[in-house]
Formats: structure tokens, sequence, C-alpha cells
């Protein structure tokens, strides 16, 4: 047996990439082909997984009775674990609840008590511990806007910007141990717009129907052109869609196997966008744009 190959920053310290996501299962759906092939580089991964998904919908029909209802929390945590192993990466908790997905007009008010009702720089605490413990020089997680509007995505922004903010400063947290520099941080783009049209179109030019119709109805080129585009960083792991898939699949009450997440065929999906996308919001190591790699400026040879 041949030892997995690692990757050194450039003090030769092993890569370390830390995502930092809302719920069980966001590790999965969101970059998580990055993951496995980070992982087979023998960069050590860990997510930091902020609530347990208790206030989650089920989302797969044969998953929909009441002993999975009334033991999501546990079911849930099996997923993850399920999911972890797939990917190979560490794991851990933050311990907050999960705010649940409000709806209506007006919106009700989030429950009592939720991740998404925390002061974020009291709410950084466990994190900034996670950060000095395991010091990662990569962290990911989302946008100002969540990635989506879930008040607990947006709330995890908040959470991961003001903890890698309080990592760094030996003021701040003193009981958790030696003040620890992530050196990049990136926003998640896996689901972007140029990428949903691409494959849109790839499915229609082979005849199938396409998935994201419903997203795209009454939406031209020239509009998907014209979005926003905010991706600085590009992996390519289209060797690793499958792992992704796998480990999707793992979070079985999130994910309905005959749905819509694999309706578009590996072959096409490697061939027509083989990358997952990603936004550098800090930079200490002055990368140069655009990257292929998140630890570009980081990371001396394997």
């Amino acid at each position: 047996m041949t030892d997995r190959p690692r990757r050194t920053d450039l003090t030769g310290e092993p890569l370390r990439l830390l995502h930092v996501h809302a719920h069980p299962d966001d590790e999965s759906s969101k970059g998580a082909a990055t993951t496995a092939r980070y992982v087979a580089e023998g960069v050590q991964v860990m997510v930091a997984t902020c609530t347990g998904g208790e206030r989650g919908s089920i989302l797969n029909p044969a998953m929909d009775r009441p002993d999975i209802l009334a033991n999501l929390t546990a079911v849930r945590a099996r997923e993850m674990d399920r999911a972890r192993e797939i990917l190979g990466i560490e794991q851990t908790w933050l311990g907050f609840m999960d705010s649940g997905l409000p709806e209506g007009d007006p919106l009700p008010p989030l429950p009592d008590g939720c991740f998404a009702l925390q002061d974020p720089v009291v709410a950084a605490g466990p994190l900034v511990k996670v950060l000095r413990e395991f010091r990662p020089q990569v962290v990911t997680t989302y946008d100002e806007n969540g990635g989506y509007p879930h008040p607990d995505h947006i709330m995890c922004h908040k959470v991961t910007m003001a903890a890698v903010a309080a990592a760094a400063d030996p003021g701040a947290w003193p009981e958790h141990g030696p003040a620890w520099q992530v050196s990049k941080v990136y926003f998640d783009h896996t689901f972007n717009w140029a990428r949903t049209w691409a494959l849109h179109q790839a499915m229609l030019d082979r005849g199938d129907p396409s998935p994201f119709a419903d997203w795209l109805e009454g939406r031209t080129e020239a509009d998907i052109a014209a979005e926003p585009n905010r991706v600085t960083t590009s992996v390519y792991c289209a060797d690793y869609f499958h792992v992704r898939d796998q480990a999707l699949l793992a979070h079985a009450t999130q994910i309905d196997p005959d749905g819509g997440w694999f309706t578009v065929p590996l072959e096409l999906q490697r061939r027509v966008w083989p990358t997952e996308d990603f936004e550098l919001a800090l930079d200490h190591v002055g990368a140069r744009l655009p990257e292929d790699d998140l630890f570009a400026g980081v990371a001396a040879q394997a």
C-alpha cells in the first residue's frame, strides 16, 4: 500500500481546509467534489456544521414517515456520519438550533433561540475554537446572501466572517487557544447562472428535458450573461462528481434519488462544466486571479 500524498504550505505544514455550513447535507450539495479531490491529494478537510437540521423538511418521499419525522435530529446525524465517511473528512457540530425556512406573507417570526437569531459576535465563539484547534489555511462558506436567502445560511456567513476575524485576534476568546490567521476565505458559488445555463442547453441539445427549465423560464442567454459573475476560482473536480453524488445520497431524508439532482448525466456534467466555483473573499497571500486552486499562493508541491 502506498501512502497518500501530502500537500503542504510554504512552511511545510499540512494543508488544511475548513468548510463552514449551515445544515447537514450542505457539505454534500456545495463543493463536495472539490472536497473529495483535496482529500485524495492529502489535504486535511473538516466541515463545521452550524445546526443539526432539526427543522428541515423531509424531501425524499420514501423517507416521509412518522418514525423518521419523530427522530429527525438523530436520523440527520447518522446521515452526516455516512456522508463524512464517503468524503473522507472530519466533521464537527457547532451546536446551534435550526431556524427552519419561514414561509408566508408576511413571514412568521423565527423560533426563539434559533441560529438565525443569535448575535454573530457571540455565536462566533465555537467556530473560533475550531479555527484555532484545526488551523486551516483556507475556509469556505456562503456569501452575504447565504447562497440563497435561508436565514441559517445568512447567519452562517456572518458567524464565519466574525470568527475568522476573531480567531486572528489574540485578545478575543483567549480561552480558545492561541490566535490563528486564516490565509484565504472563499464563498461557494457551485450554483451559478452560467453553469445552470450551460447544463440546461446541453440537455436540450441532446433532446432531453432540462431539470432547470422552470428556473430559466423566460430568460435568454443574454440575460444570463448580464448576471453578475463573482467567481474568481474554478477548481477542476470532474473526476470526483460521483463521490459528490454518493455523499448526497447519504442524506436520504433530503435527497430523492429519483429527483432532479441526478437528471443530468455525469458524462455530460464532466464535459460541459467540470469545475466547482468559488469567490475569493479574503486574501492574505496576494493571490493572482483567476485561480484554479483554493490553495494558490499557500501551497507547496506535494
